[in-house]
């Protein structure tokens, strides 16, 4: 959504399939928040029955800075090994769980349902262990007529990833002890009216949306910058954790309200195929979801290249220049052979936003003029069929 869009929405009436409204009718218990990591802490909290330390398993290929609320609850990140097709190599999970676990979290990546996510839960479920569906990907996808997220005992979504709004999140409690044990805190909820963060949004998506229209402008803006020399660090995933501890923005709410779900499900699904035409044939390069399942509203197009610099170079070139490798591995992680699976995806996994369709011939015409993407070896290919 750009930004004169965005300033139509603050204004106009609710929409009856407003995104909002779409939860509603698939979920009737949830509470907004401002991050998705902040959603995490108030529904852990509300599981652990003591304050005694405990673990909480998580997915190895998963980025650094989910695990800053387990550090303030005193819960032990334990990660587990993931298959190629993203999902838990099981025997690893049942290897890591113990008395101490509780509970293990399952991620739907990019938009889409997890593998094996029913025998996963059903692990925990033999150990006592609560069971978090992280759907921070996939807010709109809906899964056999279940909107993900609302399964396992606690899920978690993240709106600000779907939509240009400044923050937003949801906690959904799914089970009866879930619902049973939840006490909100003074993070969770709608703050009460539109304020100078709000406004200091508007402002800097209409700044972004000039740029981005006019090449000159944004390429003086860009030498300027590089002239400054600022070698400020960028926020570490504690700073970026405590800055979104805190209730969903007005503005974020009153969008969410007001904009079309099921349209932008439509758009997502049509950008998608899209991609899946340009990129699906290419040697050396896999599309690691090829079936887009009926229902699912994707959140990018996860492309494995083992040449991934070629590949971001020539989306740069085609005009998409915020395509990255993800996610950012914690440390432990990357250091330890265990997840050599998880280093590997994350190195050469490319995320491309879907927000629109490509450029065919300027992406072609990218190709040409450097290296050919194609010229890295095969890797991996996950079945391929049209979505």
């Amino acid at each position: 959504m750009d930004s004169s869009s965005l300033l139509a929405r603050i204004v106009a009436r609710p929409h009856p399939n407003g995104v909002l409204s779409v939860l509603e009718r698939h979920h009737l218990g949830f509470t907004a928040y401002g991050s998705g990591k902040a959603a995490l802490r108030d529904g852990l909290e509300s599981l652990r029955e003591t304050d005694d330390d405990g673990n909480v398993l998580l997915p190895a290929y998963l980025p650094d800075g989910v695990v800053e609320p387990l550090f303030e609850l005193g819960l032990e990140p334990r990660y587990y090994r993931v298959r190629q097709d993203l999902g838990p190599d099981l025997s690893d999970v049942n290897r890591r769980l113990d008395a101490e676990t509780v509970a293990g979290l399952s991620v739907n990546y990019f938009g889409f349902s997890q593998p094996r996510f029913d025998e996963f839960g059903s692990l925990l479920a033999e150990y006592g262990c609560y069971h978090v569906d992280d759907n921070a990907h996939a807010p709109l996808s809906v899964s056999e007529g279940t909107l993900l997220g609302t399964r396992g005992d606690l899920g978690i979504t993240s709106l600000w990833k779907l939509l240009s709004i400044p923050d937003g999140a949801v906690l959904y409690r799914n089970s009866d002890a879930a619902r049973a044990a939840f006490e909100p805190s003074s993070i969770a909820g709608i703050r009460g009216r539109i304020d100078g963060s709000d406004c200091r949004f508007v402002v800097k998506a209409v700044a972004t949306d000039v740029l981005e229209s006019n090449a000159w402008l944004r390429r003086s803006t860009d030498n300027l910058l590089a002239s400054r020399n600022d070698t400020s660090p960028v926020a570490s995933p504690s700073d970026r954790y405590e800055a979104g501890k805190r209730p969903m923005s007005r503005l974020s709410a009153r969008v969410l309200e007001r904009v079309d779900a099921r349209a932008i499900r439509t758009a997502r699904r049509e950008n998608y195929r899209a991609w899946h035409r340009l990129l699906a044939d290419r040697d050396g390069l896999d599309v690691v979801r090829s079936v887009l399942p009926e229902g699912i509203c994707p959140q990018a197009m996860p492309v494995r290249t083992s040449e991934p610099d070629r590949l971001l170079a020539a989306l740069e070139a085609a005009g998409v220049s915020d395509a990255h490798t993800w996610p950012r591995l914690a440390d432990s992680v990357r250091t330890d052979p265990t997840y050599a699976t998880a280093t590997r995806l994350a190195a050469e996994i490319v995320a491309i936003p879907i927000r629109d369709r490509p450029d065919r011939d300027a992406f072609d015409a990218a190709l040409a003029q450097s290296a050919r993407v194609g010229d890295s070896p095969a890797v991996e290919r996950s079945p391929s069929s049209s979505p």
